[in-house]
């Protein structure tokens, strides 16, 4: 998955915003939903479908660790004023910086060209037709909003298209589900030797734990910095810390709490339905949607299917906007989603050309499943170190200032440093076995 940051204004009563939620929910909400994109749904449609309510834990083991990550990557950008890329580009070698910008780039194309695909398919699924035409209107469509619908607005369309994942509540709702037996999953987990079981943790994993996640909110509360003309980085205005701080883990924590949430409802649908008809083998978000209708009904397949195209819409943006300003920071280029497209030339363009280009893997020879496996990998690869590099930058005074992190939210940042690192590791084993 795949845009613009929250499309409220600080005014008098969001100063309180810790007491408004809805003035607080805008970055980490719109990167906790993006999460759940059609690739992320096939995901978890597999895990479903193949070991039942067994894995479901996963998700709840993940929360904790996804939510400091992300939250450190939101503090990084209100503090400095800058993006990952810029704060890397500025204090550490770029060697290290551009082999992660482009295996960012390559993953998040490949997930845009399995995003596009899959909504296409979706689409298809109900109305019928040619689903590649529908691929190649759905870029356009992504492209054309986000480079000339005004920053506020597109903001807007954003929120309200996390409205999207309410659908998966709705198939959970039509399908039965024994939640004695989702509860037995989701508390006690559940451990098998078997490779393919523990590739399923790792994919889990890696799905809602993404580096793509990393950039794109700090990159807007960078833009959010910008925006707002009361808000300036905390490094310059340390009065507002306390209360940004605040707003962020809120945001933060709602958001990766919805994604695991859906997460959770896609997983419990799939096992309820088709683990229990013996309908184990899933490759895609469309392919788990059409196996739904003949076992749970039209009603549940019309829902689960929408829900694909409504996330694809979201997603789509967020990989490629947060493959552009990792370029752009890199690099030094003018970005950012508010400035005007003749203003921020290369940054518009990587965003039309990432879309496009992953709209054309669909066209290609290439199996956009083997695609997509390989997009994982690299992203699992990219995560470690960019994980190793935030939770430097974050102990460091002279980018963080008086906020550098520390106390419980750094031993979980480290926690999630080394799940993920062990999460590749395992991967890796797996692959040579």
């Amino acid at each position: 998955m795949s845009a613009k940051a929250t499309g409220t204004s600080e005014s008098k009563s969001d100063r309180a915003t810790p007491k408004k939620l809805a003035g607080v929910l805008g970055p980490g909400l719109i990167t906790g939903a993006s999460d759940d994109d059609p690739s992320g749904i096939a995901t978890y449609s597999q895990a479903g479908a193949q070991f039942g309510f067994s894995v479901s834990w996963t998700l709840l083991f993940a929360y904790p660790l996804m939510s400091a990550i992300q939250e450190i990557s939101g503090r990084i950008g209100r503090t400095t004023g800058k993006g990952i890329a810029a704060n890397v580009r500025g204090h550490y070698s770029g060697w290290v910086l551009q082999p992660i910008v482009l295996l960012l780039l390559i993953a998040n194309t490949v997930n845009i060209g399995a995003d596009l695909g899959a909504m296409g398919e979706a689409l298809g699924l109900l109305i019928g037709g040619p689903h590649l035409v529908y691929v190649i209107i759905f870029s356009v469509f992504c492209v054309v909003l986000e480079i000339y619908v005004p920053y506020k607005s597109y903001a807007s369309v954003l929120r309200w298209l996390t409205l999207a994942l309410f659908s998966y509540f709705g198939t959970a709702v039509a399908v039965h589900v024994p939640w004695g037996e989702f509860a037995r999953g989701l508390f006690i987990p559940t451990f098998k030797r078997d490779a393919e079981f523990w590739t399923m943790v790792v994919a889990v994993l890696g799905t809602t734990i993404s580096p793509y996640l990393f950039f794109w909110q700090a990159s807007q509360e960078v833009e959010d910095n910008r925006r707002i003309a009361e808000r300036k980085p905390l490094v310059r205005a340390p009065e507002q810390g306390e209360r940004e701080l605040e707003r962020i883990r809120i945001d933060t924590y709602i958001g990766m709490a919805f994604s695991n949430v859906v997460a959770l409802a896609i997983l419990a649908t799939t096992a309820a339905t088709l683990h229990a008809a013996g309908v184990t083998n899933i490759e895609s978000s469309t392919q788990a949607a059409a196996a739904l209708k003949p076992v749970a009904g039209r009603f549940a397949f019309a829902v689960f299917t929408l829900g694909i195209v409504g996330t694809g819409l979201l997603a789509v943006p967020v990989l490629a906007g947060s493959g552009a300003y990792a370029l752009a920071e890199a690099h030094g280029w003018p970005q950012g989603l508010a400035q005007k497209p003749r203003k921020a030339v290369a940054f518009y363009a990587t965003i039309a050309v990432a879309t496009l280009v992953g709209a054309l893997i669909n066209f290609s020879p290439i199996n956009p499943i083997k695609a997509l496996y390989w997009s994982a990998v690299i992203n699992g690869v990219v995560a470690v170190p960019v994980m190793v590099i935030m939770m430097v930058m974050t102990a460091n005074k002279k980018i963080m200032g008086k906020f550098v992190v520390t106390g419980m939210l750094r031993v979980v940042g480290w926690v999630a440093t080394a799940v993920m690192a062990a999460a590749v590791v395992g991967m890796v084993v797996t692959m040579i076995g």
